[in-house]
């Protein structure tokens, strides 16, 4: 039996994955795993997740060069939910080019951006 086998998986084989900064203890980003991307996750000591919009491994920064160094994985006490702690290289979490994905923020009824951006998409995802 593997460690993995202990984590209740869903009905698709997913597990729900925060990624909270090393050293801020900020919620960088919320993503999905299966089996295998946490255990990629694991050997490499870097973030690799599942895109369910791809139907594909995502391995985080393969593009952006914006990688997760992985300090920590813990699991949660219903075992349904992983919480990764991470180093995030080049301090965007975000496709957006921000700092984290929660950059929303709801006041007096709406949704208010309050994280600038660091660096445009554009420049961080060169498209040929």
């Amino acid at each position: 039996m593997s460690w993995l086998d202990d984590i209740s998986w869903d009905a698709n084989g997913l597990v729900p994955v925060i990624a909270q900064e090393h050293d801020t203890g900020r919620i960088l980003m919320f993503a999905w795993m299966n089996r295998e991307a946490l255990q990629l996750t694991n050997d490499s000591k870097q973030a690799v997740y599942w895109s369910r919009s791809r139907n594909k491994l995502w391995r985080k920064g393969e593009e952006s060069g914006h990688v997760q160094r992985v300090h920590e994985i813990r699991l949660d006490c219903d075992e349904d939910v992983i919480l990764i702690n991470v180093e995030q290289v080049g301090g965007i979490a975000c496709h957006t080019g921000r700092h984290n994905c929660f950059f929303k923020k709801l006041e007096n009824g709406e949704w208010l951006i309050d994280q600038p951006v660091i660096k445009s998409p554009d420049e961080i995802y060169k498209h040929e």
